[in-house]
């Protein structure tokens, strides 16, 4: 299928061929019939990308605040290509559409196969052929509303969801600043609620067709006939409410609000404009200063927009979806009329030259439309079959299958986020004998960006049909922990050689899972993502170290720092604690160091289980203390580490330095490494190439798999002893 894309890198814009997405549970496959491009906020988005790097950073001063922490955490080598993969990716474009229904997903059941529906939401109403979208961002579309109408869905709501901050009432006077597509809509919003409106905007022809759409009187910023007008429909007091619906540098929106609003009036804020409030003038009339958070409630929260969990009415009355109903239900009694904002409806395939057009000025337009091919297939016309999973290998084993060492092997990725094309792919995109074969995603366009990145032969959203190729050695999992377990299990049962990303399981029961495919299919041929062992200064420092004959003593101190609103580590309901995400990479480069695996673990927390305390116990009589605190400094080094046993003490800080003390002949001997690495290596590199190599020649896995069973038992035995408040003793591997 088709989707417009643009390089925030190069400016690049494109018409891009990506892999038709999947129709997943709790959503909707829609094919499109209409998008509406936003003329204010895609714009801006495109001239951005045109910048130069100084001018990006001089934008977006949020996001260099966030590169200079990454520097400091994970050094700028890596910060570096992570933030270059992200500027030199596609990103897509658009966020509000009408489409027919193509595919229902399971647990929807409020629409069928062939339904129009209103879609909105920049990560799932693109400007693409196809799109997933989940339950709380469509609504179906009222009979007889057009479909190139109900596109303006998402931005009617944007609109509404401004007036709504404004709390007008019957009378009442406005004064919406910006004519541009959400400013037509708010004045229409507003009259249509018995507020009588004064317009303003520098552009003369949008000032006309706001008073042909019901504004009392529309003028420029800069003439007398504005405050005129306000003066006579307030008798002199003042608009009891201001809406900024402009953009730009200019802080003359802000300044003329304050002039022309009433004593304690509302300022609500819709657009994107400068914000440099004048004290006295906001003071002296206590100005109620609002800011509307674009469709409504609901709007940034993952539990809401992705997995469907929808606010009550009776504490909620307008969510994102009901604003969107609310709007289509306007349009289609005609209170509310897109029609004369339509200025140009342009064929999808022509998207490129229309956005070139806007830029440059030569289109001049509020509102323009996507039209897109017709549908080659009926609506509910059966789609061609899933690819079938093979019969699955038994017998594999320790060993894998005999093969030729001068055969590359042959990977498949499932999943291409941050994570594995910043700290995976690059490792394996430039490594002999690696045949990159398929790279599986959710969305097109990031299977697209890492095919175009890291030179997969194939891009695609179908899971069957790769685990089906009897071609593909070896599958790497990068996806959500959620999944983690489930494509394990699956990938081993299609007979595949797998390395999945910690952790391995979130609970119990998907460990078994994952431990019955190996019984099932006699395929053991896995690897976790535990890289620490595999780091090169930490293999220095334990060889420096040397064998020991007593218990050691080790303490391992993670400065994990608090996570961005809106990680999706927060969601523990389906993505699992934060410490059971991450905690295998501790629990195994302890056990690596000590050479055994834990018998016990006892595990306590601070209030709010914030801070974890992690005491395990070797059979030896070693122990392993992890402190994984969030609450530390962002300054201070992420990873610190000390070994003590036989009068010898290993000393890790944060893989950038490591030393060995020791008593020896002649007194106290001292190994510090020569010189600061280049960047952080935490073993990723070495660890992918143990996997490949173990693939390529059939030989063991890098880790046993009961040792990746030991310390995912342990990882997920720390919720039992926090609730518990006792040591729990560990069964064995299997």
């Amino acid at each position: 299928m088709k989707q417009v894309v643009q390089n925030y890198k190069s400016g690049e814009l494109a018409l891009l061929d990506v892999p038709e997405p999947g129709c997943k549970p709790d959503g909707v496959l829609v094919r499109t019939a209409y998008s509406l491009i936003s003329t204010g906020t895609e714009l801006m988005k495109v001239s951005e990308a045109g910048m130069s790097m100084v001018g990006k950073a001089r934008s977006r001063p949020d996001q260099v605040a966030k590169v200079m922490q990454s520097v400091a955490t994970n050094g700028a080598p890596a910060t570096y290509r992570k933030v270059m993969g992200k500027l030199d990716s596609y990103t897509p474009l658009g966020y509000s559409l009408c489409g027919v229904v193509e595919q229902v997903g399971a647990g929807i059941d409020d629409v069928k196969v062939g339904d129009l529906v209103a879609c909105a939401g920049n990560e799932h109403a693109l400007h693409a052929e196809l799109n997933w979208v989940p339950k709380n961002l469509y609504t179906p579309v009222p009979d007889g509303l057009a479909p190139r109408h109900a596109a303006f869905g998402t931005v009617g709501s944007i609109a509404m969801q401004g007036v709504r901050q404004g709390e007008p009432q019957l009378g009442e006077v406005a004064l919406v600043i910006g004519l541009g597509l959400i400013g037509q809509l708010v004045v229409q919003l507003l009259t249509a609620s018995g507020v009588r409106v004064v317009g303003v905007d520098p552009d003369p022809a949008r000032c006309e067709l706001a008073e042909r759409l019901g504004a009392a009187a529309c003028g420029d910023p800069a003439s007398a006939a504005v405050e005129v007008a306000v003066a006579e429909l307030t008798g002199g007091h003042g608009v009891d409410q201001v809406y900024l619906a402009a953009g730009g540098d200019s802080n003359q929106p802000v300044e003329l609000a304050a002039r022309l609003c009433r004593d304690r009036g509302r300022v609500v804020d819709i657009g994107k404009c400068r914000l440099d409030l004048p004290w006295n003038a906001y003071y002296e009339k206590e100005l109620d200063v609002r800011f509307s958070r674009s469709y409504g409630p609901g709007r940034y929260d993952p539990a809401y927009e992705l997995e469907g969990r929808d606010y009550p009415i009776g504490y909620v009355r307008w969510t994102e979806r009901r604003n969107l109903a609310c709007f289509l239900d306007l349009l289609a009694r005609g209170r509310v009329d897109v029609e004369p904002l339509v200025s140009h409806v342009a064929d999808f395939d022509d998207a490129v030259e229309t956005y070139g057009r806007l830029k440059d000025g030569d289109l001049k337009a509020v509102a323009v439309l996507f039209r897109y091919p017709e549908q080659k297939e009926e609506a509910g016309e059966a789609r061609a079959p899933a690819v079938t999973v093979p019969a699955v290998r038994r017998g594999g084993g320790a060993a894998g299958p005999t093969r030729s060492v001068k055969t590359p092997v042959r990977l498949a990725f499932v999943g291409a986020g941050n994570y594995a094309t910043s700290m995976l792919l690059p490792h394996l995109a430039r490594r002999e004998g690696v045949e990159l074969s398929a790279v599986v995603t959710t969305t097109a366009l990031s299977a697209a960006n890492a095919q175009r990145k890291f030179g997969f032969a194939e891009a695609t959203t179908d899971l069957d049909a790769v685990l089906g190729d009897g071609s593909i050695d070896a599958v790497v999992v990068a996806t959500r922990h959620s999944s983690h377990a489930e494509l394990t299990r699956r990938a081993l049962l299609a007979g595949k050689a797998v390395f999945v990303e910690k952790p391995l399981a979130l609970g119990e029961d998907e460990l078994a899972g994952v431990l019955a495919a190996v019984e099932e299919s006699g395929n053991d041929r896995l690897q976790v993502g535990f890289n620490r062992r595999f780091a090169p200064l930490l293999r220095e420092a334990r060889k420096r170290f040397g064998a020991r004959t007593g218990p050691a003593s080790l303490r391992y101190l993670i400065n994990a720092g608090r996570l961005q609103h809106g990680s999706w580590y927060l969601r523990q309901g389906t993505e699992g604690s934060r410490f059971v995400g991450e905690g295998g990479h501790f629990i195994d480069t302890a056990s690596w160091l000590l050479g055994s695996d834990p018998v016990s673990v006892y595990a306590v927390a601070t209030s709010g289980n914030e801070d974890l305390q992690v005491v395990l116990r070797y059979p030896d009589g070693s122990t392993a203390t992890i402190s994984y605190v969030t609450t530390g400094s962002p300054g201070f080094p992420k990873e610190t580490l000390d070994l003590v046993a036989d009068g010898k003490v290993l000393r890790l800080d944060d893989f950038v330095r490591a030393s060995v003390y020791a008593d020896g002949r002649g007194g106290p001997k001292r190994w510090v490494s020569s010189r600061l690495p280049k960047a952080r290596d935490k073993g990723q590199s070495a660890e992918l190439a143990a996997f490949v190599r173990a693939v390529r020649t059939g030989g063991p896995m890098p880790v046993s798999l009961e040792s990746l069973v030991a310390t995912t038992t342990a990882t997920l035995a720390v919720r039992a002893g926090l609730a518990g408040g006792a040591p729990v003793t560990l069964a064995g591997a299997r």
